[in-house]
């Protein structure tokens, strides 16, 4: 019975004599190394891990002390994969001949943690939006009235040359209003059809290509040609995935590569929302990354890192795709950024 119960749990468990040597590794553990248990007995536990001085540390502690111990979010990194986030609680066992054992239980937490960022965007934008709707009705309201009253006192003055201040006055309340609208480009109505993500990318990449056409700009495609259609905006897409691609084109300063990826995922959450198929589209580059002061933010109206920007371009496009029931995510190193559209694919047109 114990045995079944110990290779049943979805849950790693390994036990390890004081050596730390591999004794026995239940069904979940060998899904998370990626090993069987027939290698992976009597042989080192350490040698699993690329860094494995935390996690001795750890057992040691555990066995001089005969406590158990929990690591909560500890990044470990298995040989030829990326890191994964676990909790680790090492058990001392005593028998009664007096002979100890550790006992690991390893706690993969990577999706669970990924779920929470996500609902913190999600609320974080959307209390963001709610805000900014306020902002810019206080602020058009005005501008109407200040730009109806430079042209009648345009009308009124007799030197021309006075004529010119009305004339700014007007085209920067006019400006400011554009940048307004903007910011709520995406809070029009969906004009939802069956559209092709794969279409989409190759328009965004012949749009890019063209404006970057010096050729020191390489952009390669590695699409899933399995992939259903789904309900959307194209025109709206279209928009949102090219706001990304540009900001990595302005990243790479139009010389590097970026990679338009696109992948299935099965019974994927999105949110707090559990959908059967998800669309997951990959825009990668190659560039410096996103500064770590400016990663909370990217998706904030007005947050750029550059003097130049108007910082609205990932802000619009988190609302476009967030209008389509979706999210986007990032992930940003030196030589590699990589923001992740997600979009559920439904069936038909609601």
């Amino acid at each position: 019975m114990h045995k079944r119960i110990y290779e049943g749990l979805s849950t790693a468990v390994a036990l390890l004599d004081t050596n730390f040597t591999v004794l026995s590794i239940n069904p979940a553990g060998e899904m998370l190394f990626a090993i069987s248990a027939n290698r992976l007995i009597g042989k080192e536990f350490m040698h699993l891990f690329q860094d494995n001085m935390p996690i001795m540390a750890t057992l040691e502690e555990a066995l001089a002390r005969k406590n158990s111990i929990t690591l909560r979010e500890l990044k470990i990194l298995l040989p030829g994969r990326e890191a994964i986030t676990v909790d680790m609680t090492v058990c001392p066992l005593t028998s009664p001949e007096g002979d100890t054992n550790l006992l690991i239980e390893l706690v993969r937490v990577d999706r669970y943690l990924q779920l929470s960022r996500e609902d913190d965007i999600l609320d974080r934008h959307a209390a963001t939006q709610a805000m900014l709707k306020g902002l810019a009705h206080e602020i058009k309201n005005p501008l109407g009235g200040l730009s109806g009253a430079a042209q009648l006192l345009e009308k009124q003055l007799p030197d021309r040359s006075l004529k010119e201040y009305t004339y700014i006055i007007v085209q920067e309340a006019d400006r400011l209003r554009d940048l307004v609208d903007r910011m709520f480009a995406s809070s029009k109505p969906l004009n939802k059809d069956l559209v092709n993500i794969h279409k989409i990318l190759n328009h965004v990449r012949k749009i890019t290509l063209a404006e970057n056409h010096n050729g020191q700009l390489d952009i390669k495609q590695d699409y899933d040609p399995s992939l259903p259609e789904l309900i959307g905006d194209n025109d709206q897409l279209i928009q949102a995935v090219l706001n990304i691609v540009k900001n990595a084109v302005e990243s790479l300063k139009g010389t590097g590569r970026i990679i338009l990826r696109t992948r299935i995922e099965r019974q994927f959450t999105i949110g707090s929302r559990r959908h059967r198929l998800v669309l997951k589209a990959e825009i990668e580059d190659n560039g410096p990354g996103i500064p770590d002061e400016l990663k909370e933010q990217v998706f904030y109206p007005m947050v750029t890192g550059r003097s130049e920007g108007t910082g609205l371009g990932l802000s619009l496009a988190q609302s476009i795709i967030n209008s389509h029931d979706g999210l986007i995510e990032f992930k940003s190193r030196p030589g590699k950024t990589i923001f992740t559209i997600l979009l559920p694919i439904i069936k038909s047109v609601s």
